[in-house]
């Protein structure tokens, strides 16, 4: 195998439709996470995204240098944000917790493949703190994490309006006889610096029980 082609390995997990809420089991997959706290404008959660893609490139970039098998591409960046870490995310309160921007909880995550070890990882937060020691590298760490059965849809538009997709999957969800629970979990194909806020991408994710 020359290449772990992230989009073809899991593309019925990440490929909704729009606007159309639907039920998946997601499997065992592995990260890098880092958790943090605020509003997406801030300053920790900006250096939390630089500072993960700074880990992700330095493995993969170092595993290329020393022609190391097999290459791979990375998953888009993923988000779990909930108001208070302990707790899960209602989401007949959705709209209500757009005032509460400062108080989230959130867990930012980056796919990888099962073949990149704590070893390396170790190994890129050392090279990349000491080119920018400014960044929150020792808070990154690589973990399985598990969803299984969940309910999803791509939401189109800025993230403000997501309120109006995560009724649709509360509904969607009820009339299968199922109940959201857990934190919310956003997907991120889109880029708000290069897109217009209307044409921006988002898988939004619920666990069901």
């Amino acid at each position: 195998m020359n290449k772990i082609d992230f989009k073809k390995e899991y593309k019925k997990y990440y490929n909704p439709k729009a606007d159309k809420a639907e039920i998946v089991i997601v499997p065992k997959m592995h990260f890098l996470m880092i958790d943090g706290q605020g509003a997406p404008e801030s300053e920790n959660f900006q250096q939390a995204i630089e500072t993960m893609y700074g880990i992700a490139y330095t493995i993969k970039f170092t595993r290329k240098k020393s022609h190391i098998t097999p290459d791979y591409s990375l998953g888009p960046l993923e988000g779990l944000w909930a108001i208070d870490s302990s707790k899960g995310f209602d989401p007949k309160m959705a709209e209500e917790y757009m005032a509460k921007r400062n108080e989230w909880t959130w867990t930012l995550m980056l796919w990888q493949p099962d073949i990149i070890t704590v070893k390396e990882l170790e190994q890129a937060k050392t090279a990349l703190k000491a080119k920018k020691p400014n960044l929150p590298t020792d808070n990154v760490r690589l973990e399985h994490f598990e969803e299984g059965e969940v309910v999803q849809i791509m939401h189109i538009g800025p993230y403000s309006n997501e309120a109006a997709s995560v009724n649709k999957m509360d509904e969607f969800a009820a009339e299968n006889k199922l109940k959201m629970h857990g934190k919310h979990h956003e997907i991120y194909l889109g880029d708000p610096r290069r897109s217009a806020p209307d044409k921006l991408k988002t898988i939004l994710r619920h666990p069901v029980r």
